[in-house]
């Protein structure tokens, strides 16, 4: 008995002084300094943030009868490498705090990253590059109800090839929204995409398409706002540097639904990548009619063989349809659902990558995936964008991993 007992006291300090370490380790890497992967564009990049409302609309979707729409709008775009602009912050002070609130001391001091130690590249406010007379339009839409900031490294590169890229948070559906005068809006359950699964049958079809049509429509209004800006922009930086004839739009998760659903609706889009999103809406029996990027990885967020057959079935079926000369499918070998996002670049090291490869979830680094990602959208918006080719050249010796089934 006294031998079990130190040998079930020595497991006990054993297990203590792992809990210990991993939670130093943990606190280390919440603490250390970590910097977006670089922009691989010719072009600096700016970023500029606006506060746009709508008096003539109302959001369905808030939780206040008669409350108007508004946006929290952030561009990317080519910057003149002489501008004496700072780079600003990877996200603003008071979005790190509302973001901190939400989490917990858990999540925000040990789980995830400390925000105001990740940097990105972006010039806050800077004038607009004169190497072009104007610019073409990518739209952004985040997955579910995330931050679209969370997709810098996507926007950044993309605005380092020379183009404008806009995205779009929204109050009570965007998980938090901080707007320049202070305040701070947060998502309402029943305005979250993942609320809609728990439903089930009709229902979860209604709740989702309900979400659908306030995102897609929330997209049309931004391009409206983009033509007034580039007639006349108060500050003169955006005046007549925005080509509205070329516009594109792309998303991942649910956000990728929004694109492909916006696609089919309305002829602005002249492009459009859906990156890893299942389709709802009117677009599984209406189509596309304009050239169109599937961008998928080979570990969806799927929950039951079911559910990837009728999401797979859903895809062809548009893909299908597509024009022959505008459409593509592409796989990402390796690529998870979750890390398309700036997580894919601060994906804390050591314990987490380990766990993630141990759930097969993590088939290539995080970075890399959000290069070959980057790629793959400059690549296609190229093509039908600035008109660079007559198809996108998307598999390349430079990234293996891609995969273009037959």
């Amino acid at each position: 008995m006294r031998l079990a007992r130190r040998v079930f006291k020595g497991f006990a300090i054993a297990a203590m002084m792992s809990a210990v370490g991993l939670a130093a380790l943990l606190w280390w890497e919440h603490r250390t300094e970590v910097t977006l992967p670089a922009p691989t564009g010719p072009f600096a990049v700016g970023r500029a943030i606006y506060d746009w409302a709508d008096e003539n609309v109302l959001d369905t979707l808030a939780p206040v009868p008669g409350t108007k729409r508004e946006l929290l709008v952030w561009i990317w775009y080519p910057a003149s490498p002489d501008s004496s602009a700072a780079i600003d912050d990877y996200m603003p002070a008071a979005l790190r705090t509302a973001i901190a609130r939400q989490g917990g001391v858990l999540l925000t001091q040990f789980l995830t990253r400390d925000l105001s130690k990740v940097h990105a590249h972006s010039l806050r406010n800077a004038d607009v590059s004169p190497r072009q007379r104007s610019y073409p339009v990518a739209i952004l839409r985040a997955g579910a109800s995330l931050e679209v900031v969370s997709y810098s490294t996507l926007a950044e590169d993309l605005a380092s090839q020379g183009y404008l890229v806009v995205g779009l948070d929204a109050p009570y559906r965007t998980r938090v929204v901080a707007f320049p005068d202070g305040r701070v809006m947060t998502r309402i359950p029943q305005n979250n995409p993942e609320f809609c699964e728990e439903k089930g049958g009709l229902e979860q079809a209604q709740c989702v398409d309900k979400l659908l049509m306030a995102w897609t429509a929330d997209i049309g209004f931004v391009l409206d706002r983009l033509e007034r800006l580039n007639h006349a922009d108060p500050s003169g930086r955006f005046t007549g540097r925005i080509d509205m004839t070329r516009v594109g739009v792309f998303g991942h998760s649910f956000g990728g639904a929004q694109a492909a659903q916006f696609c089919s609706r309305d002829a602005r889009c002249k492009a459009g990548i859906d990156v890893d999103g299942a389709l709802h809406g009117s677009v599984i029996q209406a189509g596309i009619h304009t050239p169109f990027l599937f961008l998928l990885s080979s570990q969806g967020d799927f929950s039951s063989d079911a559910e990837v057959r009728q999401i797979l079935a859903d895809i062809q079926s548009v893909y299908d349809h597509l024009p022959a000369e505008g459409r593509l499918r592409a796989v990402i070998r390796g690529a998870d659902h979750f890390t398309f996002t700036d997580d894919g670049a601060l994906l804390k090291s050591g314990v987490f990558r380990g766990l993630f490869r141990l759930f097969g979830k993590l088939g290539i680094a995080g970075r890399r995936q959000l290069a070959v990602t980057a790629y793959c959208v400059h690549s296609f918006f190229d093509a039908y964008l600035k008109g660079d080719s007559t198809r996108p050249h998307i598999p390349s010796p430079l990234y293996p991993e891609i995969q273009v089934p037959r």
